[in-house]
């Protein structure tokens, strides 16, 4: 039985391991993100994430194509009830369409809703902070569509330890909805940030912690381990930078543990996540069966001390 968790002060409880879509339209065509996001939910898990950029980044595409493969899955599937959705709004894709401020979001949902063939989004995400809007108009946006039912609950993402610091007190001093959940970049590569700035604040706020990037753009699986194997990839561009000294002794540490427990380094490295009591769920994707199957097993293994100590010291920063 998987053990769900709650998020924030919210009646919403998500099991362990949120999948991560921004394949969804791009890397993976509608016949495998059906096939992922059943074997996902059949065994257990309910938390999908999403955004309304994804796969903006990519030639040819505009964004809202991982939202809509979320949505035309789930037409066909009927398993809307089932699900947490998560989706963001407020990175660029264009000019005039990014940002906080509430004419933009009240206009941004409906494009959202549309595109996941819903009428509510369970977790709705500042994507990215917005230093042109006041933290009190972004919240009132929110405001108004909780008690519309077009929104459950609201996250964040991106923001800095001050920044989330003032919109908590913001939404405390005029009560105004609060972030329930906080996103940041985390891994066993990419530590300090989280550790050093934002974990003391989603702690002392009892914020739920919905990380990304778990497995470092899938330098964490162990398959990039040098430049030549950087060919071909799709994401060469953001794996690159983890080829370092550092990487490569994390790299030899999860070596080791996954010999130690017979499994492999994308495994250990989710469970090195769950074993961080700051942290609710990591988001982490999967392009095949396969890699989705070494996902759910990674929140079935419990790490000893000895070896989170190990994975500890090879990734100090």
């Amino acid at each position: 039985m998987i053990q769900k968790r709650k998020l924030g002060a919210s009646d919403i409880s998500i099991a362990p391991l949120v999948f991560g879509t921004n394949i969804f339209g791009w890397t993976a065509d509608d016949q495998m993100t059906f096939k992922l996001l059943d074997h996902f939910t059949a065994n257990g898990f309910n938390a999908i994430d999403t955004a309304d950029v994804y796969s903006a980044w990519v030639d040819g595409l505009e964004g809202g194509e991982s939202e809509k493969a979320i949505g035309r899955w789930l037409k066909k599937s009927g398993k809307r009830n089932q699900i947490v959705l998560a989706t963001k709004v407020g990175a660029e894709l264009s000019a005039d369409k990014k940002g906080l401020s509430k004419t933009y979001i009240i206009k941004a949902v409906e494009g959202s809703l549309n595109r996941l063939q819903t009428d509510y989004i369970d977790l709705y995400q500042s994507h990215y902070d917005d230093l042109e809007t006041p933290i009190e108009e972004t919240l009132e946006a929110y405001e108004t569509l909780i008690k519309a039912g077009k929104v459950r609950i609201i996250g964040a993402s991106n923001f800095t330890a001050e920044r989330l610091k003032a919109s908590l007190e913001i939404s405390k001093t005029n009560g105004l909805p609060q972030y329930q959940t906080f996103q940041p970049e985390y891994n066993l590569f990419d530590r300090a940030g989280f550790e050093e700035n934002i974990k003391p604040v989603t702690t002392a706020n009892s914020i739920s912690v919905i990380n990304y990037f778990s497995l470092a753009s899938g330098f964490l699986t162990g398959k990039y381990r040098k430049v030549e194997d950087l060919q071909n990839s799709k994401r060469s561009g953001f794996v690159e930078r983890y080829m370092t000294n550092r990487g490569f002794k994390i790299l030899n540490a999860l070596d080791e543990v996954s010999s130690k427990f017979k499994t492999n380094p994308a495994a250990v490295s989710i469970a090195w996540l769950l074993a961080n009591q700051a942290i609710t769920a990591p988001i982490a994707s999967a392009t095949n069966i396969g890699q989705l199957d070494d996902l759910i097993r990674a929140t079935q293994l419990t790490l000893d001390q000895a070896s989170v100590d190990l994975l500890n010291a090879a990734g100090a920063f």
